[in-house]
């Protein structure tokens, strides 16, 4: 299989597996990692990292061979399927941590989008060549990357088609954090952060923090307001507050 999935105590670690393609995004894949992110969503994984395999690639992107030669139908399946895809991995309901160990373009790039956040290793590339064939991102890369930069940088790294470096890419938000030596390390030690908190009351956050980007201030201040009221209701919450009165480390169990 060209995509695998292991576990590192209570995180998740699936790791693109083709090397010899750079670790390219086929269709095969891409049904092998929806299967994947099922399993995880149904275990009892706290974090999700995710990588690719050698030192040279996270993922340079779709396959371009596969994508010649398809009928205006089966192009836009193709499109659906990788955006359904990295939709699931987008509102998995624990922390998701790319680590941008190589080449990130195209498909690739949209992958690490839809992980909660990314750490790069100095080496990183990343960037959008679409254009270049002619093309536009697919798998919701114009839609997450904006939101993630600002429109104008967006536009420009679309339109442009140009790669960026990690420095850059930390500079302008896109990678949260640059990490000098082994990335899956860093990547528990940062999952690990999190790891200990209610999973619910993460989900909750961070749909709090989405749907700002959708609506005025005024109304996300609502839904902000409406799920924290949320959060407070569960005993993780009731148990959150009586540790820190008690002086003690909490201890959630997801309710």
């Amino acid at each position: 299989m060209a995509i695998h999935m292991t576990r590192i105590d209570e995180l998740a670690l699936i790791t693109l597996d083709r090397p010899e393609a750079l670790n390219a995004l086929s269709f095969a894949q891409l049904h092998d990692l929806s299967r994947m992110i099922d399993s995880i969503a149904d275990s009892n994984a706290r974090a999700l990292l995710v990588t690719g395999a050698g030192d040279r690639a996270f993922s340079a992107g779709a396959d371009i061979k596969e994508l010649m030669g398809r009928s205006l139908v089966e192009q836009r399946s193709g499109a659906m399927l990788g955006q359904s895809v990295l939709a699931k991995l987008d509102h998995l309901s624990m922390p998701s941590i790319a680590l941008i160990n190589g080449y990130a373009f195209g498909g690739g790039l949209e992958l690490a989008l839809a992980c909660t956040f990314r750490l790069a290793a100095p080496s990183a590339k990343l960037g959008f060549p679409e254009i270049k064939l002619g093309l536009i991102p697919g798998y919701g890369g114009t839609q997450r990357l904006p939101r993630m930069v600002g429109e104008a940088r967006a536009t420009e790294l679309i339109l442009t088609g140009r790669t960026i470096d990690a420095a850059e890419a930390e500079r302008i938000g896109l990678v949260n954090h640059i990490v000098e030596g082994d990335l899956v390390e860093a990547g528990q030690i940062f999952a690990r952060e999190m790891t200990g908190y209610s999973l619910p009351v993460l989900g909750l956050a961070r749909d709090a923090i989405r749907r700002a980007h959708d609506l005025p201030l005024h109304d996300g201040l609502q839904i902000e307001a409406d799920l924290s009221t949320l959060a407070f209701q569960t005993a993780d919450a009731v148990e959150g507050m009586t540790a820190f009165v008690e002086k003690r480390k909490p201890v959630f169990r997801d309710g």
